[in-house]
């Protein structure tokens, strides 16, 4: 069987390989991007809501967890945040900034995947979908690749097929088992911007409240995040839990401060003592959070009495429960609903310049596959343009 010549072969048409492959079509270099999926770009499609939270404006290396931590900064300063939002310009797409530099899509996460389309079209790429691979060799100088639609040989391989996070779109392990394949080290992987799952008594004594939603602070691994917290059927979820969950360890604690615009919690609550005697706390709390939310925390402290009950020791150890609430997940709800993929392949043994392997001429790994992960905000979309721009340079 006549087997394909390409300059350049991409396992994965996410966001890192379109990226790359239309760099890299741009140079001149023959570009086939092979996925096993129907479509292109699912996880664009159905990121941020559906809108696509397609960069942070404010990304730098400190939003990026690694065990190689440096890695990132050479990507990162080649090709910006400023640099993806000038290919968003020029392409017309409409975009809102929900938080300072955190950018989405106006309406759909369409017009994003239909850029990284046409500029891959432009740039004379074929995307050859449904189409999986069941065996690498070295050939020669370069690589041959056995496919469900044929043999294909190439000068540089490019493994873009991301991490094991919403395995119903179809994330496998493919990346890691290329590297094991070819003597590059995996660090070991773990569910991230994930959901936690609880206890089973808090679990259900929480189970009234699901879809409350109220701002904290969140405390753990050495890191702190102020954003909302959702609560669910599940457990705890939204902004705050998802970011801290990338630092968290199973056996952690998690200490949330339910008051986090409060300043001197500890006065606030001697003030209402002296203000109001004679109402019951849980007046005071019904106006700094959800009503479901007050009513519970109050019952399930037996804070069903009036202030004027309230010795200053009791309010000191209030203060404290408001603002370090200790919860200690069961677990997290794991690769079934993560956003990323924690670990990946060492980045020691990758090139931050070229991101290809060391010890592998031709092989190149970029974006989620990597042991590089951003936090919640855009940051990992951002990853994914930076490292296939910088590597499609190079292929």
């Amino acid at each position: 069987m006549a087997v394909a010549e390409c300059d350049v072969v991409i396992i994965g048409a996410g966001a890192a390989g379109l990226m790359c492959a239309a760099t890299a079509g741009y140079r001149g270099r023959r570009v086939r991007v092979i996925d096993h999926a129907p479509q292109a770009g699912r996880k664009i499609l159905m990121s941020g809501g559906g809108r696509c939270n397609f960069t942070h404006l404010n990304t730098s290396p400190a939003h990026f967890l690694s065990d190689n931590p440096g890695f990132c900064i050479s990507a990162l300063k080649r090709y910006t945040a400023q640099d993806f939002f000038d290919l968003v310009e020029r392409h017309g797409i409409d975009w809102v900034e929900k938080s300072p530099g955190q950018l989405f899509c106006t309406d759909s996460s369409r017009p994003i995947l239909d850029m990284l389309l046409t500029e891959c079209d432009w740039a004379g790429v074929d995307i050859s979908l449904k189409t999986s691979v069941t065996a690498i060799d070295r050939q020669g100088d370069g690589f041959r690749l056995q496919t469900s639609s044929g043999a294909l040989h190439c000068a540089s391989l490019v493994v873009a097929s991301g991490g094991l996070s919403i395995p119903t779109m179809g994330a496998t392990g493919f990346g890691y088992d290329v590297a094991r394949q070819f003597g590059l080290p995996v660090l070991p992987t773990r569910a991230a911007l994930v959901p936690f799952t609880l206890q089973p008594a808090l679990k259900e004594a929480l189970s009234s409240l699901s879809g409350v939603s109220l701002p904290v602070s969140v405390t753990c691994g050495g890191q702190r995040f102020s954003e909302p917290m959702l609560i669910t059927h599940r457990g705890l979820s939204g902004p705050a839990m998802l970011q801290i969950s990338s630092y968290w360890q199973p056996g952690d604690t998690l200490l949330i401060d339910l008051l986090p615009d409060m300043a001197d919690v500890a006065a606030q609550l001697a003030a209402q003592r002296q203000a109001n005697p004679a109402a019951r706390l849980e007046s005071f709390f019904n106006g700094v959070w959800p009503r479901r939310f007050a009513q519970w925390f109050c019952e399930a402290r037996g804070w069903t009495h009036d202030w004027q009950q309230c010795s200053q020791d009791m309010l000191a150890t209030m203060a404290d429960t408001l603002t370090g609430w200790a919860v200690k997940p069961g677990g997290t709800e794991g690769y079934r609903t993560a956003e990323v993929t924690l670990g990946g392949v060492d980045t020691r043994a990758i090139s931050s310049r070229t991101f290809e392997a060391r010890e592998v001429p031709g092989l190149y790994f970029i974006g989620e596959v990597l042991d590089v992960t951003g936090q919640l905000g855009g940051h990992n979309f951002q990853w994914a343009w930076s490292s296939g721009w910088c590597a499609g340079q190079f292929v």
